[in-house]
């Protein structure tokens, strides 16, 4: 049994999820808003937490940022939403959100995606020197130059980060003089193709691994210019 908060301002979305994982053998606690969801949180580290985007007092995304800025995303969180774009989802892994659900959430794709949250987050347990390497070391050799939110979210570490380091795929180095939109595009680039060589082209995998859909994993690749075939052949 896991301790599972359902944070969404749908009275019916609550008390759906509620039941499901309820009749799963699973405890589970409900907030309607932010600020309903910080109190919680405060009482102690849920297993899982299962997160609405489109709130009216504070949207999900900013909970997220908040909790990983003040060091208590230490659950897996699973981002939910009828209504994000594909850049929101990226968005939301990027900072530290497991995988991400788009409503109406059919009942084998919300067990799943509980399933492999709970698993990550024992994982996470067993393993709690994977969130404390340190970031800093490979600044210090490479001094490359990273917004700290981005680097967390890239690295698996949680907690304040140095302004400079260097990310965990090869040489790639992003500088603060690009424009927004090509450093993020750059970023992005880098990360999918780190992934796909990692798990040899396996679409599956890597959809697991950044947390995205396959659908939504396939419609970026081909927006970044990523060829998946042509990297599965490289990491052979």
């Amino acid at each position: 049994m896991a301790n599972i908060l359902v944070v969404d301002d749908e009275m019916g979305i609550r008390e759906l999820l509620s039941e499901i994982l309820g009749d799963e053998g699973h405890a589970v606690t409900t907030a309607e808003n932010a600020q309903q969801a910080r109190e919680a949180r405060a009482g102690g580290a849920p297993d899982l937490v299962l997160l609405d985007i489109w709130m009216p007092d504070t949207d999900g995304v900013t909970l997220l940022k908040e909790w990983q800025r003040d060091g208590l995303l230490t659950m897996p969180v699973i981002m939910m939403s009828g209504h994000a774009t594909i850049d929101t989802a990226v968005e939301a892994t990027r900072i530290g959100a497991l995988n991400f659900l788009e409503k109406p959430i059919s009942l084998q794709k919300l067990l799943k995606a509980v399933q492999q949250g709970l698993s990550r987050g024992h994982e996470a347990v067993r393993s709690p020197a994977f969130h404390a390497r340190p970031a800093a070391s490979t600044a210090e050799e490479h001094g490359a130059a990273m917004p700290a939110s981005t680097l967390a979210a890239a690295t698996g570490a949680i907690g304040p980060m140095p302004p400079a380091a260097l990310l965990p795929h090869e040489h790639f180095t992003v500088s603060f003089e690009l424009p927004l939109r090509e450093a993020r595009d750059a970023f992005e680039r880098a990360y999918f193709e780190h992934h796909l060589v990692r798990e040899n082209g396996s679409m599956t995998r890597v959809a697991e691994r950044t947390g995205l859909e396959r659908t939504h994993l396939y419609r970026k690749l081909k927006q970044l210019g990523v060829e998946p075939g042509k990297l599965s052949r490289k990491g052979g």
